[in-house]
């Protein structure tokens, strides 16, 4: 009777030591599963250059001083906030469209890609019309800066390419948003104050669509 519990006990403690080599087992790979997506998105992050999105949103003076015009006043800041919603329709846009093209089935990509194409749609328009009504000249191809950030797009595939479109557009918006409160804040000519309201909440919406993609590091804005 002895030898039997023996037999019955080695038995249990046997199937209990397999039990728990499947459990462990299975929790390791449970944990390994969970982990891929993190270290992808760090490699992604990590690996690539950093985050660049064209010079800093300064004030560029063309030397011509305030002129004057039906609208009111006309400043150097003035015209240069012009020139640059009409930059940044030039590389956002197609940028836009490229992610329309590229999301597959992220829909939260896709949707921020059509916000940016029917928001810089829109002050395209009012910004060309806007240079054309106060003689304001106005560039007609993105800088070099901003067409590399079009190719850094263009090249990359896949979670690099989110990645990098969330990221380099949200911090673009960030950049600008700045630019469009003082221009808004100061101006005394009425077709810069309404391009400027426009500008501010289409900026604003940007920014909301493109931090719910989920790809935003916010790390990257503070530096």
């Amino acid at each position: 009777m002895a030898k039997r519990r023996s037999g019955i006990a080695g038995a249990f403690t046997s199937a209990h030591t397999v039990g728990t080599a499947l459990v462990i087992g299975a929790l390791a790979l449970t944990l390994a599963a969970l982990l891929i997506p993190v270290s992808l998105f760090e490699r992604v992050a990590n690996a690539g250059p950093s985050i660049e999105v064209g010079p800093p949103m300064t004030f560029t003076d063309d030397g011509r001083g305030t002129l004057t015009t039906q609208y009111g006043p006309l400043t150097a800041l003035d015209r240069d906030f012009v020139r640059r919603v009409r930059m940044a329709g030039l590389w956002e846009g197609p940028a836009g469209q490229q992610a329309i093209e590229r999301a597959g089935d992220n829909e939260a990509l896709r949707t921020a890609g059509e916000h940016l194409v029917d928001g810089h749609a829109l002050l395209d328009e009012m910004s060309v019309n806007t240079g054309r009504e106060l003689g304001i000249d106005l560039p007609t191809q993105p800088s070099e800066q901003l067409q590399a950030n079009l190719d850094r797009f263009s090249a990359a595939s896949g979670a690099e390419y989110e990645y990098l479109f969330a990221n380099i557009l949200r911090r673009a918006h960030g950049q600008v948003f700045g630019l469009v409160a003082q221009v808004r804040h100061s101006t005394e000519n009425s077709m810069v104050r309404e391009l400027a309201d426009q500008a501010n909440e289409t900026v604003l919406d940007h920014i909301t669509h493109l931090e719910l993609t989920g790809l935003v590091d916010y790390a990257l804005l503070t530096d």
